[in-house]
């Protein structure tokens, strides 16, 4: 026993030792791109907050017209304050957004619409994970109702704009773990059986199979659509678990900061010359490999058919 702990005592000495260079290797890529966004239209959802509020801060230091579209308004306003001061962009705006109510997403597209004629960049980044089973306001089950169907809804009232302002992109938010979801048709909402873990995983999924069918359906519309992996990121996604909690504290010296988890969702958002790879994968600031159950185009088009019907829309 006493082996046992000098040996783990001294594995952690080593690991807090090379910390630095650890860090530096799982840091990932970098957005490269110098692209400007002067009279650009920029919706970030969930950037109160972690990687989109990273994400918010250099768009909006590059000159867009950035709106922060967030359940806590509260949280919304002190973090696009921080942003303005440390950008000196004025033009950092809240609203209000709650991806579990299909009510406060119309909502906020009608106001939207009523208040801006162009959308340059939507960034679908607000999420939860490892949610205790629970339903959202229109009885969905929460990961897919926040994760994938509020944002489906979202881009679908949001399209036209984009279409009106090419050329004009789509990012998606997914995760590694997409590769460990599955689209169960018969469970969709996980009455039958429920695992909190999976359901993140299936979410994912369903954003990666979402990015690939919107991006088929775009082609010749001059808007294009992208799925990010972030990274494994020190945020706030985690607080539903206490032990994912624990593991991100202990192991903090060797995840991303958010800084560096926005760095992907920048590149997809700005890098030129991305367009032929609408639909595709990112992580690290390059194209990725992807489940083979997210390159499944009949699934995809199940998918999208299916999330139409639950929320009660056409989209051509």
């Amino acid at each position: 026993m006493l082996v046992i702990l000098g040996l783990l005592t001294s594995l952690l000495s080593f690991l807090y030792f090379r910390a630095p260079s650890i860090r530096k290797f799982f840091a990932g890529g970098v957005c490269r791109s110098n692209v400007q966004l002067p009279g650009k239209v920029v919706v970030i959802t969930g950037a109160n907050t972690g990687i989109g509020k990273e994400t918010a801060r250099e768009l909006a230091r590059r000159g867009a017209r950035v709106y922060i579209a967030c359940r806590d308004v509260l949280k919304g306003e002190s973090a696009a304050s921080e942003i303005r001061a440390d950008t000196k962009n004025s033009q950092v705006l809240v609203r209000k957004l709650d991806l579990s109510d299909t009510k406060s997403i119309r909502g906020f597209a009608e106001r939207f619409l009523a208040e801006e004629k162009q959308l340059h960049i939507l960034i679908n980044n607000a999420g939860v994970m490892m949610c205790p089973y629970s339903k959202t306001a229109d009885g969905f089950e929460t990961h897919l109702g926040v994760n994938h169907l509020g944002h489906f809804l979202l881009t679908h009232l949001l399209l036209e704009r984009l279409k009106e302002s090419t050329p004009s992109r789509v990012v998606n938010l997914s995760s590694l773990l997409h590769h460990a979801g599955k689209i169960r048709f018969h469970d969709l909402q996980g009455e039958k059986r429920y695992s909190r873990g999976l359901a993140y995983c299936h979410s994912k999924l369903a954003n990666v199979l979402f990015t690939r069918e919107l991006a088929k359906r775009l082609q010749g519309t001059g808007v294009t659509t992208y799925a990010v992996h972030p990274g494994v990121v020190s945020s706030e996604i985690v607080r539903h678990s206490f032990l994912l909690c624990l593991l991100w504290r202990i192991f903090s010296p060797f995840v991303k900061s958010a800084w560096e988890g926005a760095q992907t969702s920048l590149h997809c958002a700005l890098a030129e010359g991305l367009e032929p790879l609408s639909g595709k994968y990112f992580s690290d600031c390059k194209k990725a490999w992807v489940s083979p159950k997210a390159r499944d185009n009949k699934t995809a088009e199940r998918l999208w058919n299916v999330s139409c019907e639950l929320l009660g829309i056409q989209w051509e």
